[in-house]
């Protein structure tokens, strides 16, 4: 029988959301620091980091593999 050890689990899955979230915010970071698109693209980096910070919590809270295969699945 394998067994998965949930923690770990949580550790790669954690990585993988660190790097979409960092594949997202790529477009924005340029975009941030020109004066006409700051307000915008700052406004879109917070829409992304508050759906991450959502997964991080489902990540934090799951107790089993099948909710962070879920979440994997999804990023």
């Amino acid at each position: 029988m394998i067994t998965i050890n949930v923690d770990k689990a949580k550790v790669i899955v954690h990585d993988k959301r660190r790097l979409a979230r960092s594949a997202e915010f790529a477009p924005l970071d340029i975009k941030v620091t020109i004066p006409n698109e700051a307000v915008a693209a700052e406004a879109a980096r917070q829409v992304i980091r508050d759906k991450y910070a959502a997964i991080q919590t489902a990540i934090d809270a799951a107790a089993t593999v099948a909710p962070l295969k879920t979440i994997m699945d999804s990023l």
